[in-house]
């Protein structure tokens, strides 16, 4: 269930959105909502133990710093910004204790943990939910300043982002190694209601052209193979993430057909990710399975952190830590993203839905 004050926020816009014209044109901003793949640095701004401001996070990032990026360099937020010829979005958290917060370019909601249910590290980083939660008072603020009919053409506009549902797979993949398909089924529909709320309570809001980033074959993470004696490729998870993204796709198109002022693209990230790891040559790439850095037997046992050793060809790497891509790989799947086709971003591309 979404918070009180987000359903409140929805029913007062959805009328403003209905009457305003929208108009074909640039891409103004983008919001960006999720989970570790797209944290700016939000987490920055947490007491949590899920955090990435410390070496050697940021070692390929401009100035070599940490900022809070789960990743050796750039993740998809900047990488998606890029491509629009825009300055990436900034963190919500560190705008918000602003008391002069300006949200028309755009604001990154998207904290390490987050998942679906809010059940998902707990307490841990801020929940999807509570992003949206967010993201309502942005709204607010924004039709404060722009006005009502303004910020509505602005929204409609914009690109919003969503990067969700690796952590509730991954949790459930580790703490149920024997799940049956059903079992497993049965999991993804409870995350799929949830996830059909929250797409609605942002629709509400303004959004009407949603990026999708599925969930990526997250079995095959060094830290989920690492779990098996043969080192292979947890094929719940795997499973889980295929069911998901199928899921979410039939809840999009779904979305579209009753409103037919809502676009969105959705990003097959198993499928598009997966061809790096079964065939790295191919893409230059010549570690899919270890990670870059991190300690123990695969360098997964422990998180990346200032101890770690680290490897000296990042790009050479899928992975940068025990769960994460490396720079060039998000790099990679946002150049597909952007300008690629089905069967791995649907029914359109980035570069076709923000032309919209």
């Amino acid at each position: 269930m979404v918070g009180a004050r987000v359903v409140a926020c929805c029913s007062l816009s959805i009328m403003a959105f209905m009457a305003a014209a929208v108009n074909a044109g640039s891409v103004p901003a983008v919001y960006v909502f999720g989970d570790s793949l797209a944290d700016v640095g939000n987490n920055n701004h947490l007491l949590t133990p899920i955090m990435a401001d410390f070496s050697h996070n940021g070692i390929d990032y401009p100035g070599r710093k940490a900022t809070g990026r789960f990743s050796n360099g750039k993740n998809s937020a900047d990488f998606l910004a890029d491509k629009l010829g825009l300055a990436t979005s900034p963190p919500y958290l560190a705008l918000s204790s602003s008391s002069n917060a300006n949200y028309v370019n755009g604001v990154n909601f998207a904290s390490g943990g987050a998942g679906v249910s809010n059940a998902t590290n707990k307490n841990k980083c801020i929940t999807l939910d509570k992003q949206i939660d967010y993201y309502c008072g942005v709204y607010a603020s924004l039709a404060r300043s722009l006005g009502q009919a303004d910020a509505a053409t602005h929204l409609a506009k914009s690109i919003f982002t969503i990067t969700i549902g690796s952590n509730d797979i991954i949790h459930y993949a580790k703490a149920n190694p024997a799940a049956t398909p059903s079992q497993q089924q049965r999991y993804v529909d409870a995350l799929i209601l949830t996830l059909s709320g929250q797409l609605q309570s942002l629709y509400n809001l303004g959004a009407r052209k949603v990026l999708f980033l599925g969930t990526g074959p997250v079995g095959c993470t060094p830290s989920l193979r690492e779990m098996s004696s043969t080192k292979v490729c947890n094929v719940v998870a795997n499973a889980m993430a295929v069911q998901y993204n199928k899921a979410a796709e039939g809840v999009l198109s779904g979305m579209a057909v009753q409103h037919p002022d809502l676009h969105y693209a959705l990003f097959d990230t198993s499928a598009a990710l997966l061809r790096y790891i079964d065939q790295p040559a191919e893409y230059g790439f010549v570690e899919a399975k270890a990670a870059c850095c991190g300690l123990g037997d695969m360098r997964a046992k422990i998180a990346c952190t200032p101890l770690s050793s680290y490897c000296a060809n990042r790009s050479a790497h899928v992975f940068w830590d025990f769960y994460h891509p490396t720079e060039a790989t998000t790099q990679k799947l946002t150049d597909t993203v952007f300008d690629g086709s089905a069967p791995f971003i649907f029914p359109i591309n980035v570069r076709q839905l923000s032309a919209i």
